[in-house]
């Protein structure tokens, strides 16, 4: 934020002009002048906002019950003025202090506002609906309106501690001290003059009950006079009283407008009653929807959710959802994550993330408990072992209902792992105890697939493997052309044996941790040396032992010139068509690993890999006759920089590696 301000002090209550900073010009101005096609999602983020605020003091009151002091029923409240074309949505909620006005909305959701800018498409209707994602609810005022104004008064500061906050939606606002009779915030949007429809009664109501019917608490409004007039001649007498009685006001000294205030009667819109504390048969398909988007504000229909009660030894309900897309923020770790905590349907926080695993910190959800104090912190929540419970079988509910999901909605199932399987393929080394339901959710890519989707299931493959396999073999790559054209996959693609591909970054960590499914050990095709078992013939077997005693001298001519930049120089009959390839040690780290720790800045142990070399292949056959010593070594060392080059290595010195090949290729002229 700008730090210049302007004060004017001719009177007691000091008015700042302050700058907004350069991200929220051009937000304001996008709000202005470009999210113009659902316009009405200014009144459901307002609404959500006035919500947000109510839950806030809810929680305060735990610890401080004067805050609310007769004033104990939260609600919101809009009102809208035709004659003038305003609106003003008010709640009684927590309510903010002049310092807070300033960060709150002076600043436009700090760090939320560049990945907002960063992440539209150019498309009106998708970027408006990222509004409530990123933070920046409260500014879709403008998309409909001229002027904001903000009245708010923190609860438990006094009535002359309240703030006004006014601006155009342009540069700069201004804010100054105000009275206010009552805590909470009031906002005022001063409409444009085409945007007159949202000064109606009709059109307001008809938005609160498509996005806040689910609310827990009221979104008030004044009922509606549907009485008619009387108009047969019998009422006449009485309407000439009426005008006589209509003239006697206007000559006494009473305040008519406070007459008219005293009869005005509010209504709730909405049902104003805790979705989750409904019985599932009462709660319609779009209401789950909507409020979804109230707790995640994702603008994209949840894929699944799962709502349950439970009583007995521990007695709570929970709503679980799915959702369709993943955050801005999903990869970074330490970002707000959790379920929305109640207890006794009092809220108590945003972001519990004790009732669910890291690994599953995509999902989202509301968990109310009976049996967790009111008095509860986050520190607290640590030490409860209803807590440990509460967790151990929501885990296992998400898991289900990721499990029957996968099942019965492919294509939702796939929509879900396109966004959000390389955090699920986090949870076999977080969570040991549902290692095998987390393995019946993985997907992958396999030698069989069309394509580069990961659709094929573990599950999927075993039904597949051929009589006499028992392992599942996999194959991890920097890429999946570079997977699908790896020499390791040569003997495999001969015997018709099928391959899991695999091309996460978090790949290898995960084999770490997943050694096996269902009885079947995992096996790393590029590791150690090849053993098929009973895929293997005897006839082949023979012809190998046969070829390796004619080859026993070459593997150590080729060591003497690779010296210690190799383990060993070894025959290999996972080839077919490639002359060489490098393998690694059975618990050697990988690529991938090696990748990650680099970028993390960690130090990376040194690996040596196996030279192996394919007995069939005519270059190694002409490598065995080869008189010359100096040729020999170009040979040797060319036929070890192409294995490098095809496990994804690098070369250690590309222009001695150029010269070498030129030589090589000159001399078969």
């Amino acid at each position: 934020m700008s730090n210049e301000t302007q004060a004017e002090t001719g009177t007691d209550n000091k008015t700042e002009t302050r700058g907004f900073e350069t991200e929220a010009k051009q937000l304001l101005h996008l709000m202005i002048h470009s999210l113009y096609s659902n316009k009405e999602i200014f009144l459901r983020e307002l609404i959500s906002n006035a919500s947000d605020a109510a839950d806030k003091l809810r929680f305060e009151a735990l610890s401080q019950p004067e805050l609310l002091g007769d004033d104990a029923e939260l609600k919101v409240q809009i009102d809208f003025d035709s004659e003038n074309n305003s609106i003003t949505v008010s709640d009684n909620g927590i309510g903010m202090s002049r310092e807070e006005v300033i960060s709150n909305l002076g600043t436009i959701a700090k760090s939320g506002t560049a990945q907002f800018l960063e992440s539209l498409t150019g498309d009106q209707q998708k970027d408006s609906q990222l509004i409530g994602q990123f933070g920046v609810g409260f500014y879709s005022a403008f998309i409909v309106a001229d002027e904001v104004e903000v009245l708010t008064r923190k609860a438990g500061e006094g009535t002359g501690q309240g703030s006004l906050w006014k601006s155009k939606g342009e540069s700069d606002y201004t804010i100054e001290a105000a009275e206010k009779a009552s805590r909470g915030t009031s906002v005022t949007l001063h409409l444009k003059s085409s945007e007159e429809e949202f000064a109606q009664d009709f059109r307001l109501r008809s938005i609160v009950k498509r996005y806040a019917d689910h609310l827990s608490i009221p979104v008030m409004m004044v009922k509606p006079n549907y009485d008619k007039p009387e108009t047969d001649e019998r009422d006449k007498s009485e309407s000439d009283d009426k005008e006589k009685d209509a003239k006697a006001d206007d000559q006494a000294p009473t305040d008519k407008a406070d007459k008219v205030e005293k009869e005005i009667e509010y209504e709730a819109v909405n049902d104003a009653k805790a979705l989750w504390t409904r019985s599932r048969s009462d709660v319609k398909k779009k209401e789950y929807i909507e409020f979804y988007k109230h707790i995640s504000h994702d603008f994209e229909d949840p894929l699944d959710w799962s709502h349950n009660k439970v009583e007995g030894k521990l007695e709570y309900t929970s709503l679980l959802y799915v959702p369709g897309r993943a955050p801005f923020d999903l990869w970074n770790r330490d970002a707000a994550r959790g379920l929305k905590l109640y207890v006794q349907r009092v809220f108590i926080m945003d972001d519990a993330e004790q009732f669910l695993p890291l690994y599953l910190r995509f999902m989202k959800g509301v968990v109310d408990s009976n049996d967790i104090s009111l008095n509860v912190s986050r520190e607290i929540l640590q030490k409860d072992p209803a807590v440990d419970s509460m967790r151990s079988a929501l885990t296992k509910r998400a898991l289900d209902m990721l499990g029957k999901l996968r099942k019965n909605k492919k294509d939702n199932y796939q929509k879900f792992w396109d966004q959000f399987g390389q955090v699920l393929k986090e949870g076999p080394a977080e969570d040991f105890g549902n290692r095998e339901k987390i393995a019946k959710l993985l997907q992958f890519t396999t030698t069989q697939s069309e394509g580069d989707v990961q659709d094929q299931g573990l599950e999927e493959y075993l039904k597949r493997q051929q009589e006499g396999q028992d392992k599942i073999y996999f194959l991890a790559a920097e890429s999946l052309k570079a997977a699908r054209t790896s020499p390791h996959l040569e003997i495999f693609r001969k015997k018709g044996i099928e391959v899991i591909l695999m091309t996460d970054r978090v790949d290898e960590w995960l084999m770490g941790h997943l050694t096996e499914f269902d009885g079947k050990q995992f096996q790393d095709i590029s590791r150690g040396e090849l053993d098929l078992g009973k895929l293997d013939d005897e006839e082949e077997k023979k012809k190998q032992e046969e070829s390796e005693k004619a080859l026993e001298g070459l593997t150590d001519r080729i060591k003497t010139i690779l010296g210690e930049r190799v383990n060993e120089v070894r025959l290999t009959h996972r080839l077919t068509d490639s002359a060489t390839c490098l393998a690694m040690d059975e618990h050697a780290m990988g690529s991938q690993m090696r990748k990650i720790m680099e970028a993390s800045g960690q130090a990376v142990p040194d690996i040596t890999p196996h030279f192996e070399i394919n007995p069939a292949h005519p270059l190694i056959e002409r490598l065995d006759k080869e008189q010359d010593e100096d040729r020999f070594a170009d040979l040797v060392e060319i036929l070890f920089g192409q294995a490098s080059l095809s496990d994804g290595g690098q070369l250690d010195d590309p222009g001695e590696f150029s010269s070498r090949l030129n030589k090589v290729l000159l001399q078969l002229q």
